[in-house]
């Protein structure tokens, strides 16, 4: 089997590969010592009658090492190269490994259940409120918050927001009749009087502008008067008229039930109505609101909008001291505080994390389950085999060092028993 060059491993991969190594040598070690022993012992048992039981525990390690040698050996590949049948286990049953350790994550993890006691014994909420209402870590969360906000905007079309703007647009504002919901809205303003301050605001306005263009009147009516006509009568005339705007508008201002508002309380009344049940005042609304939202500028605009508020919201996420991020960072440190003191809401994202999850635990284990299967079949048998043995080597090491010790007691224990009893 190829090996990994070391260049290629992690640093913990290659630490778990010096202390594999290690552990062969100390098991091969282990292994010829029982040998030199075992063949010392056979020479001299003769001489030295007590080396018996030094040979056969000697003999018995021996068994015991070489035994556990292929068990191990057998897992990883073929030993001594020989394809003897039921070894290289992992390599030539990778992908039913891959199934059997899905299978066992998506019955035995992957449970409703087993999710539910595990996120019902955890303080959720109050963890993630501790988390949060540290201004460092709240901080952290804006900024990331911002990148992926950015990075969508940016990746946002605006040939194809401007698009959805104008369909939305079309389809909520164009396309339903104004004049019915109109007139309604108005009816009911007109009924609850709510009006007459945007009537007085009109009146008072008007009643300041003659204050300030008194000038304005020069000429208005004098001007259609005959030629003949003395240029005094013509002074007469245009203050007259300036005059009695004035007086007029003080009236207005001061009566609260004179007939110029009650005019106007007729008008708007006849207007609402007019706004829900006339055809003719709601064909002239619809054609004035399709004329104006189908003027070119008035897409052009739209566009413009959405560009300016793009660059206002790129440059406020982008700096870490702008309003926007620092608001952004108050709110969730409030979050965090609310999280960590409010019982009742601590209990509802409680229930709602745990229910989530064993929702979705319920509904995909079995596609989460496949990430385990599919990733271990597209693995390679060698690199999986190499993986694996550096994983848990060092430990199946041990098994033939222990090996090798109950091989040389049980060869004594053995030897000894038949020693004493058939002699």
């Amino acid at each position: 089997m190829a090996r990994t060059p070391t260049a290629l491993l992690s640093s913990a991969d290659q630490d778990r590969r010096r202390g594999l190594q290690l552990m062969k040598g100390i098991a091969l070690g282990a292994l010829l010592l029982s040998a030199a022993v075992f063949a010392f012992a056979f020479a001299f048992e003769e001489q030295i009658p007590w080396l018996v039981y030094v040979r056969a525990a000697a003999e018995g390690a021996m068994v015991g090492a070489l035994a556990d040698w292929f068990a191990v050996t057998a897992l990883f590949r073929h030993p001594l190269g020989i394809p003897i049948p039921h070894t290289a286990i992992i390599p030539r049953r990778k992908d039913e490994i891959g199934r059997t350790l899905g299978e066992f994550v998506e019955t035995e993890f992957l449970r409703g259940d087993v999710v539910r006691t595990k996120l019902e014994g955890t303080a959720i909420a109050t963890k993630l409120g501790e988390w949060l209402r540290e201004p460092v870590h709240a901080e952290r969360v804006t900024a990331e918050g911002s990148v992926m906000a950015s990075g969508i905007l940016e990746a946002l079309s605006d040939d194809d927001v401007r698009d959805v703007i104008e369909d939305l647009a079309r389809e909520h504002l164009i396309a339903p009749d104004w004049g019915p919901p109109l007139g309604g809205w108005l009816d009911r303003i007109i009924e609850s009087g709510a009006h007459h301050g945007a009537v007085d605001m009109g009146i008072d306005s008007i009643g300041t502008w003659l204050e300030s263009n008194h000038s304005s009147f020069t000429g208005l009516v004098s001007r259609r008067l005959p030629s003949w006509v003395p240029s005094v009568a013509h002074r007469f005339v245009d203050d007259t008229v300036y005059n009695e705007a004035v007086k007029f508008i003080a009236a207005v201002q001061a009566d609260p039930q004179h007939p110029a508002r009650i005019a106007i309380d007729g008008y708007l009344s006849r207007l609402a109505d007019n706004l829900q049940h006339d055809p003719a005042t709601i064909g002239r609304l619809e054609d004035a609101k399709v004329t104006l939202f189908d003027s070119p500028r008035v897409r052009e605009l739209a566009g413009e909008a959405w560009n300016t508020a793009k660059a206002g919201l790129l440059a406020s996420l982008a700096d870490p001291q702008s309003g926007l991020r620092r608001r952004a960072a108050t709110a969730i440190a409030e979050i965090g505080d609310r999280l960590t003191t409010d019982a009742a809401l601590q209990h509802r994202v409680d229930t709602w994390v745990t229910d989530a999850a064993v929702f979705l635990v319920d509904r995909y284990r079995s596609d989460i389950a496949s990430i385990i299967t599919d990733t271990v079949e597209r693995w390679d048998p060698a690199e999986t085999t190499e993986k694996i043995e550096l994983m848990v080597g060092r430990d199946l090491q041990y098994i033939r060092l222990n090996g090798t010790i109950v091989g040389a007691l049980a060869g004594l224990a053995i030897f000894s028993l038949a020693h004493a009893l058939l002699g």
